[in-house]
């Protein structure tokens, strides 16, 4: 079976996506996000002694079990109906810019200080395996990017991401199931701490998979089996590094802010937490730019050697011309029409001529040769 050839797209990749601005709309309007998934509501209340998990259809309902003592996480999941989120900042008091930011996909990620909580805008990242990218990225898979937003208030921690084809909350929410660690016993803030900690681990399995990338095209590019192909997956993964470096890099920031951020929301001992996170974000960032440095190395390489390729071609292209040009003279001139040329009544003209060729090409490829030019 032929081996399907990666189309030019499928290399290069999709264009990075921006955040939808309407000219001429009010702060604060909720627009509906196009082809965007209908809210699933999913609610999680724990303290240390039990832990309730329930899915429901309205934010009133998710909303109703807010208890004193106990910590209520409510994940949404598609921003298709934003009566829904307009109803959550009506209950909870949310800052209406805050709301816009999280339909108005995607935002750089941050984090911001209101007056009864606290509002991050995260971009988290995983690697998907299709049949259309496998043949253009053998290794790893079509890198799809997410923005998850969160609110942090005195009980409850919201989070609203744009799918629902999974997440990387996944060993949060066993940890809580399941009693590990402290996350029963410690706040909010804790459960956020864990959250952004996820997003952050999120990104080193992209992080693995782009470095092999990189050392196949290194290798690639070295050997001889180095083509288009070769330059248009280069491409692709510069342009995967720039995708990673706008997510990873306002991380840090994020976090900084975190842990100076001078609010009654996050306790002493949970900024203690946000440093081991701050080591993580720093981590990423500089795998990306030493991969973003070995990327533009690499293509380097890869220029040069094809330049090298174009050069012993030429070089080629280049004797056998010279070669060619004093066999060139003597048959022109023994192709001129004169009556009295002595050679042309002689026996042995004919191979006379012809020897005389060869002998001049063959003393031209020894010169060459010794002088290393061939």
């Amino acid at each position: 079976m032929r081996r399907q050839q990666p189309t030019r797209a499928a290399l290069v990749g999709r264009r990075p996506r921006v955040g939808r601005i309407r000219p001429g709309a009010l702060p604060g309007t909720l627009d509906a996000v196009e082809s965007a998934e209908s809210p699933v509501i999913h609610v999680m209340r724990f303290n240390h002694e039990s832990v309730q998990e329930e899915r429901v259809t309205t934010i009133d309902a998710a909303l109703a079990g807010l208890m004193p003592g106990a910590v209520t996480w409510i994940n949404i999941d598609g921003l298709g109906d934003p009566t829904v989120f307009a109803r959550l900042g009506e209950r909870l008091a949310l800052h209406p810019l805050a709301l816009e930011d999280v339909l108005n996909v995607p935002q750089r990620p941050k984090a911001e200080r209101f007056d009864k909580h606290l509002f991050l805008v995260m971009r988290t990242m995983r690697l998907e395996r299709s049949r259309a990218t496998a043949a253009a990225r053998p290794t790893g898979g079509e890198i799809v990017d997410e923005q998850i937003s969160a609110f942090l208030g005195p009980e409850w921690v919201v989070t609203i991401q744009e799918r629902s084809d999974g997440d990387c909350f996944g060993a949060v929410r066993e940890a809580i199931r399941h009693g590990r660690g402290r996350v029963r016993e410690a706040g909010p803030d804790y459960l956020t701490y864990l959250l952004v900690d996820g997003v952050v681990d999120a990104y080193f399995p992209v992080l693995d998979a782009l470095a092999e990338q990189m050392q196949e095209l290194e290798e690639e590019a070295l050997g001889s089996t180095s083509s288009q192909q070769t330059l248009l997956r280069l491409t692709r993964l510069r342009h995967d590094l720039i995708a990673v470096r706008r997510a990873v890099w306002p991380m840090r920031e994020e976090v900084t802010i975190l842990q100076r951020e001078e609010s009654p929301l996050i306790t002493a001992e949970t900024r203690v937490f946000l440093r081991d996170v701050y080591d993580h974000s720093v981590q990423a960032l500089e795998i990306v730019e030493s991969l973003r440095e070995t990327a533009v190395s690499v293509m380097e390489v890869f220029l040069s050697v094809q330049n090298q390729r174009l050069n012993e071609v030429m070089k080629v292209l280049t004797v056998i011309a010279t070669i060619f040009i004093p066999l060139t003279f003597i048959a022109s001139i023994y192709g001129m029409n004169f009556k009295h040329m002595p050679e042309l009544d002689s026996r042995w003209g004919y191979p006379a001529v012809l020897g005389l060729m060869l002998l001049t090409a063959g003393g031209m490829v020894a010169y060459f040769r010794r002088r290393g030019w061939w």
